[in-house]
């Protein structure tokens, strides 16, 4: 297994966790937030493209190019649709749905990819998304009216997150930095004219660091890390390690909230890692397959 390709999704991942933590603190609707994500993203990832040089090594491909352009409308939708979810259901009903992602990869991607779906990745996949369960808790699921227009935004945001990642590892020839920079300007494009500039001129400075952070950090960075390291790691890996995530964000919760889990959800995160410890040691390299299109580093 590619040893530095886990690495970059365990920090994606890592980093994604807290994206909550800092996107309460930022004060913008879901749409502009995802907007200036998009901007600062895109600003970045356009500054490491050139800067690394790998602009004049480019390679252009029209499937790809389409890929491309289908994965960032994914990624724009996954974005808007979770954060959607959020403003109208529980964070915890809406994450645990969200998390449904990796199993919906699983079952496209053995068709997609050819890739064996063993009963052991079934078995490590059941134990991270019953620990994601267990550790979101379940108040927010005791509520007599639930809205059910929030469920549907969390469901489709998992649809979406899961084709950005089935769409994100069928791109090999292009550079991961033209990859997610291409993505993050056509999400602007996208979003230019539906975006309520009256939104950001309330803003505080704190509230603008928050923003900008969010977007260099958490979609820039983890971008960068996820599209690379998803092109060299057999979908059942990318599946589980995508659980990285909640458990992140339960740690902030303890260390930074003072929020202590009762034992329901110290279960929950002993299964999430027991699972990725369990398919970590029973996957084969099969990034091999996907190498042999083109070999690709950072």
């Amino acid at each position: 297994m590619n040893r530095m390709a886990v690495l970059q999704l365990s920090v994606a991942m890592a980093i994604f966790g807290s994206v909550g933590f800092f996107s309460e603190r930022t004060g913008l609707p879901a749409l502009e937030l995802v907007f200036v994500r998009c901007i600062c993203a895109a600003v970045f990832l356009c500054a490491a493209w050139m800067a690394t040089g790998h602009f004049k090594r480019e390679k252009w491909d029209v499937r790809e190019g389409m890929l491309i352009s289908f994965c960032a409308v994914a990624n724009l939708l996954n974005w808007i649709f979770l954060f959607k979810s959020f403003e109208l259901i529980s964070v915890t009903i809406a994450i645990s749905l969200y998390h449904l992602a990796p199993i919906i990869v699983l079952i496209i991607g053995s068709f997609i990819f050819r890739e064996r779906l063993s009963l052991f990745s079934i078995l490590a996949i059941s134990l991270c998304f019953i620990g994601t369960l267990l550790i979101m808790g379940t108040d927010g699921f005791q509520s007599s009216s639930p809205e059910w227009e929030g469920i549907m935004y969390g469901i489709i945001a998992a649809f979406f997150y899961a084709a950005t990642m089935l769409l994100g590892k069928s791109i090999t020839k292009t550079s991961v930095y033209a990859t997610t920079f291409l993505q993050m300007f056509i999400g602007f494009l996208l979003l230019l004219p539906f975006v309520d500039f009256h939104a950001y001129t309330t803003l505080h400075a704190s509230q603008w660091f928050y923003t900008v952070l969010t977007g260099i950090v958490h979609t820039g960075v983890v971008y960068l890390l996820f599209f690379n390291s998803i092109r060299h790691l057999p979908t059942n890996v990318v599946s589980f390690m995508i659980f990285v995530d909640p458990a992140v964000a339960i740690l902030l919760d303890i260390l930074l909230s003072g929020f202590v889990p009762n034992m329901v959800q110290i279960f929950g995160i002993s299964l999430i890692f027991l699972g990725m410890i369990y398919s970590l040691m029973t996957t084969r390299p099969t990034e091999n397959e996907v190498m042999q299109k083109r070999p690709h580093t950072m």
